[in-house]
């Protein structure tokens, strides 16, 4: 591996880190607003969420370094450490004891993520990436927002709402790496480009929306629901815009090919596990 894949997981997993203070952060701050309040309007005055955003706003700078560095194949996927991060702290927070069976779930998560890039080895796209190649796979992605954005404002049970909204939120994310790739290249093109380029403003809209839709699912329900569906959903959401858009590839072989997509499998049932180990202590403490 060169210095530039191993700069990239540096600085994905320090980004990871911070995004998980970051949430846990904005989810006291949220679950704190009595649901007859202004969600906003209460936010902007209590400084453990302003905390958060200036976390959030360094995760993503560490996420542009290894964006600048790695293929977002390459960098997403480590995102999900941010869950491995972020549940100790909320159960240290919470006054709670991490089990033993959440701690080896836990190291068979990272194990799966070790394995993945190992052996599937990620590379970078084309250096350009033209409208119509966004097209149908963002038209798909934003679908499953708007889905999961429906359903967690029409499901009356709290942890299904958070977590269905996490899920919207975890795909705008995606979206934003994705797109955040693009406008790390237009800087090569100067800042005229990047003012100017279609990507940008995507982004920030992404973002922002994306931002929104997690903090009313911090709002509504535990953090154990609505932040390990956006944690799992952000990297299989950039994944496939880096497979579909960005033309990214895994360079290696079939039987390569299997145990990659055996890994996407247990990470994804092993934040699941990890997610359940949590929910009742979390809800109770709630």
């Amino acid at each position: 591996m060169t210095d530039r894949p191993i700069i990239a997981i540096v600085c994905a997993l320090l980004a990871a880190l911070l995004f998980a203070v970051s949430s846990v952060a904005q989810q006291q701050a949220a679950a704190a607003v009595p649901h007859g309040d202004t969600l906003a309007g209460s936010l902007v005055r209590n400084p453990r969420w302003w905390a958060g955003i200036v976390g959030d706003a360094g995760g993503y700078g560490m996420q542009v370094l290894a964006l600048g560095f790695g293929a977002v194949l390459l960098v997403a996927p480590i995102l999900v450490c941010s869950l491995v991060f972020a549940l100790p702290l909320a159960a240290r927070l919470n006054r709670q004891w991490i089990t033993r069976r959440a701690a080896t779930t836990a190291l068979v998560l990272v194990l799966a993520l070790v394995l993945f890039l190992t052996v599937g080895d990620p590379t970078a796209g084309a250096d350009t990436a033209p409208l119509r190649d966004w097209a149908v796979p963002s038209t798909i992605l934003l679908g499953v927002v708007g889905a999961a954005t429906a359903a967690g404002f029409l499901r009356a049970e709290p942890t299904e709402q958070a977590l269905a909204l996490g899920v919207a939120g975890g795909c705008l994310f995606g979206l934003a790496a994705a797109l955040t790739d693009r406008v790390v290249a237009l800087f090569g093109s100067g800042p005229g480009a990047v003012l100017t380029g279609w990507q940008t403003w995507a982004l920030v809209a992404a973002g922002l929306l994306g931002v929104a839709l997690t903090q009313r699912a911090y709002q509504v329900g535990p953090l154990v629901a609505s932040l390990p569906a956006a944690t799992v959903t952000e990297p299989l959401a950039a994944a496939f815009l880096g497979l579909t858009a960005l033309h990214e590839r895994l360079r290696t072989d079939s039987a390569g090919l299997i145990v990659v997509a055996g890994c996407v499998v247990v990470m994804c049932v092993s934040t699941v596990l990890l997610c359940r180990s949590q929910a009742a202590p979390t809800a109770d403490a709630r």
